[in-house]
């Protein structure tokens, strides 16, 4: 009798060791690529219904704008403080509405700056939310009008490139340059690929490899960047 007790709680304590293991497992790669995590924070609240997959958080339909207020009105009561912020709101055509919004705050006491923002995937019929902490880095603006056209070339001896016309689309490359990507001290830049950029009054070779930091080179100096995955897409259209 003893015996098979002790055989019972021994595959009982195997089976709570193998289900603690797959759920860290699972957790881990929920939040993987996440340098912040709201559930882990008591000043940053989750929107209700958003649900963490790896690197952001979705939730179904067009809710941006909800979320966009929700955090606006709940981010000062924890004691945050807006840097910069803009979103589709300000652009007339409705028609780049799906573009959303990009935030960032800072809060005393809280190590770096908050980076908010949200947009909708029209091919999932899902919102995107991106939460990321990242240290108080200068952000020179490049970009002081927006250009009405957009062309990535391979290189700066191609014909051909790939040209962007769509507001929105020229909206988020914009602001990904000016506020996203900061001011680097590098000065020898070592990847193994490379696009041109042409926004009109000012020409960008963007260095890009894998998941690695990119680089931004121009006129007017050298900036760096996570890989966003909404900027890469651009680069990496079909056709570049």
């Amino acid at each position: 009798m003893f015996k098979n007790r002790f055989v019972l709680y021994g595959f009982i304590f195997i089976i709570l060791v193998t289900g603690f293991v797959v759920y860290q497992k699972v957790t881990d790669d929920t939040y993987k690529g996440m340098t912040i995590i709201p559930e882990q924070e008591k000043d940053i609240p989750l929107y209700a219904g958003l649900k963490p997959t790896e690197h952001r958080y979705i939730m179904n339909g067009n809710r941006w704008e909800d979320i966009y207020e929700y955090y606006d009105q709940e981010l000062p009561k924890h004691g945050w403080k807006v840097e910069v912020k803009g979103s589709a709101l300000e652009d007339n055509d409705s028609a780049n509405d799906w573009s959303g919004f990009y935030s960032t705050w800072r809060k005393e006491g809280f190590d770096g700056e908050l980076s908010l923002s949200a947009s909708y995937n029209k091919a999932e019929k899902q919102t995107e939310v991106m939460f990321d902490k990242r240290d108080i880095l200068d952000s020179t603006v490049w970009l002081k009008k927006k250009p009405e056209k957009i062309r990535i070339y391979q290189n700066d001896s191609e014909h051909y490139a790939v040209e962007i016309t769509d507001k929105a689309a020229i909206s988020e490359i914009v602001q990904f340059i000016n506020n996203e990507a900061y001011d680097s001290k590098e000065t020898t830049i070592s990847r193994k690929h490379t696009k041109l950029m042409d926004l009109e009054n000012l020409k960008i070779t963007v260095y890009y490899e894998k998941e690695k930091t990119i680089f931004l080179q121009s006129a007017k100096g050298i900036k760096e960047a996570k890989p966003d995955p909404s900027f890469m897409a651009f680069i990496l259209a079909k056709g570049n």
